[in-house]
């Protein structure tokens, strides 16, 4: 009765005319549970350190976004440049939303070299009169722009978001090329530095617009970038492109030329016909792009359904509170679905098998989804007994997958929600086909065709992360909140294999362990093991996209659905043989 009468209360808010029957299944989709008082100790605690953790992330951000620093800033900006995020920014419509891909990329890296902040690249998706892209500006605070191997791997990361998406990308070039330290690490390999020139080809040739703007050094290999683009734009007085600069030229062929002459703005606009628009300075130049993307035509869509975008009906701000502090504490997970979900409404599938999985359809900005979520709470299986929360089990990855297939044969894009343990073990599970079952979850994920978008709100280990779409297996956008932990298995359960590994190690070699050695030597390794789960040592590797407020998770599924929404499904969903 209590269910009723919440459901009732909420037909009569939205002014709905449904019909009984109608009413009985809004009944069983709605939140059940009471919502948490602001004098309940334990929602109060974990409120606070979510939203350190919130206040934490802003501050990393704000100190990112210094790139080189201070000092640098005020040096490129005293040669009449704008920096990369002041060109981001004028470039982009004003007021729309945007998301930062890769923010923290080398972040804790190359120390010896004086540290890469964001990869020395900004990558941005947003808007374009009205029309939705990829920016990607070289930050020349930050070495001179120059591409460390994490630059050619973020760089990579937004041209595949622009294929994958389908979406217009544009390219502001400032950089001074390879940094030549570290050349056997970014020049030679498939994934290096040429990859890109290659899919600059690709790209033209799938129809993708590409656009570059040389707003300051282009050197070596990096000239073809904007060269390979349909079309290339230049500023004079600060742009410049060349195979090899005046130094290299000087000790070459013996060749005395200065930059300017040598591959200036005039130089490629008048002589060499290399650049198609010359400009005076940074904002002429990106009011020119913003001018081409006024007048281009439109292109197929996917056809991902949407409907009027409605806030959820239980309070956003709630899931600071409700996501315990202790991430080994059960929860249920249906109170963050509902504080993400339009109207907070959820229609489970299969709901009472496989629990530790939730599987179902419902609205997020709009868009039509299928979320697959892991249940954090401990429930009961009248086939097994009790089965702990985070925990995929053999009926709920066989639940899954069936979900999984039917949201490709629908054409609904796919939402996983990570807070996973891993696979169950055990002799029962093992004899239950844990396994087949599982592979049978991994080759229908795997083999979709619906775009598939990842948050890991928690735990994120071992097979657990591929089963739920981890970054193996090519979510269009893959995030993480500051809650996130990235492994192979939790740092508790590592640390001790790795203790036990080493200490029988050492008695192997006679060597005797005192109780407190092992212990000094566990904490060193768990310190370790610590750091390496940390969601910004994965954003540093570009194992996650971005790092974001959980209040941003509609923005950024929302945003990475209409960029999907570019590329029309063209392969046929086929899962191929699969274990039953």
């Amino acid at each position: 009765m209590v269910r009723l009468r919440f459901g009732l209360r909420h037909l009569r808010r939205q002014n709905s005319k449904r019909t009984i029957s109608q009413l009985h299944h809004l009944t069983t989709t709605l939140p059940t549970t009471t919502l948490p008082t602001r004098m309940d100790l334990e929602f109060n605690k974990n409120e606070d350190q979510l939203k350190q953790l919130t206040f934490q992330l802003r501050q990393k951000l704000q100190r990112v976004a210094l790139g080189g620093g201070e000092k640098r800033i005020a040096a490129h900006k005293a040669k009449g440049k704008l920096t990369a995020r002041e060109r981001i920014a004028y470039l982009l419509d004003e007021g729309r939303d945007q998301v930062e891909i890769a923010a923290f990329a080398g972040e804790g890296m190359y120390q010896a070299e004086g540290g890469c902040p964001s990869g020395g690249v900004v990558v941005m998706m947003g808007y374009v009169k009205g029309r939705q892209c990829v920016v990607v500006a070289n930050d020349a605070t930050v070495k001179a722009g120059a591409w460390f191997p994490i630059t050619a791997k973020k760089n990579l990361r937004a041209q595949e978001i622009s294929i994958e998406n389908k979406l217009p990308i544009i390219y502001l070039v400032d950089s001074a090329g390879v940094f030549l330290p570290m050349q056997d690490e970014i020049f030679p390999d498939k994934e290096h530095f040429g990859r890109m020139f290659r899919n600059n080809a690709v790209m033209s040739g799938m129809g993708i617009v590409q656009l570059a703007a040389i707003m300051g050094p282009c050197v070596a290999g990096g000239a073809y970038l904007p060269i390979m683009s349909d079309e290339a734009m230049i500023v004079d007085g600060t742009g410049s492109v060349f195979l090899a600069g005046s130094y290299l030229v000087k000790s070459a062929i013996g060749e005395t030329i200065d930059n300017e002459t040598l591959g200036g703005a005039s130089t490629h606009s008048e002589i060499s016909g290399v650049t198609d628009y010359k400009f005076k300075d940074d904002q002429e130049c990106l009011d020119h792009i913003r001018n081409i993307f006024d007048k281009m035509g439109e292109l197929p869509r996917a056809g991902f359904n949407r409907a009027a975008a409605v806030l959820p009906a239980l309070e956003q701000k709630e899931i600071y509170g409700t996501l315990p502090s202790d991430r080994a504490k059960p929860y249920d997970m249906m109170q963050i679905i509902n504080r993400l979900i339009d109207n907070s409404e959820f229609e489970p599938y299969k709901d009472l098998y496989g629990q530790t999985l939730i599987c179902g359809l419902a609205r997020i900005d709009g868009w039509a989804v299928g979320i697959v979520a892991n249940q954090r709470k401990i429930v009961k299986s009248k086939k097994t007994g009790m089965q702990m929360g985070g925990v995929i089990y053999s009926d709920s990855a066989d639940k899954a997958a069936r979900f999984i297939m039917n949201c490709n044969q629908k054409r609904i894009p796919l939402v996983f929600l990570h807070d996973v343990s891993g696979f169950m073990v055990g002799s029962q599970s093992e004899h239950g086909g844990i396994i087949k079952d599982g592979a049978k979850m991994v080759n229908a994920m795997a083999n979709s065709v619906v775009p598939k978008f990842t948050v890991i709100i928690g735990n994120s280990y071992g097979a657990g992360n591929y089963a739920m779409c981890g970054k193996a297996y090519d979510p269009r956008l893959i995030v993480a909140w500051p809650t996130a932990q990235l492994a192979v298995m939790s740092g508790a359960a590592a640390a001790n294999t790795l203790l036990q590994i080493q200490v029988a190690t050492l008695k192997a070699k006679g060597e005797v362990i005192t109780p407190e050695a092992e212990k000094e030597l566990l904490d060193r390794i768990k310190a370790r093991y610590e750091e390496q789960l940390s969601p910004y040592y994965a954003a540093a590797r570009l194992w996650v996209d971005a790092i974001i407020d959980p209040l941003e998770t509609r923005k950024v599924i929302s945003m990475g659905i209409e960029a999907a929404n570019h590329a029309p499904i063209e392969k046929a969903y086929n899962v191929g043989v699969i274990q039953v």
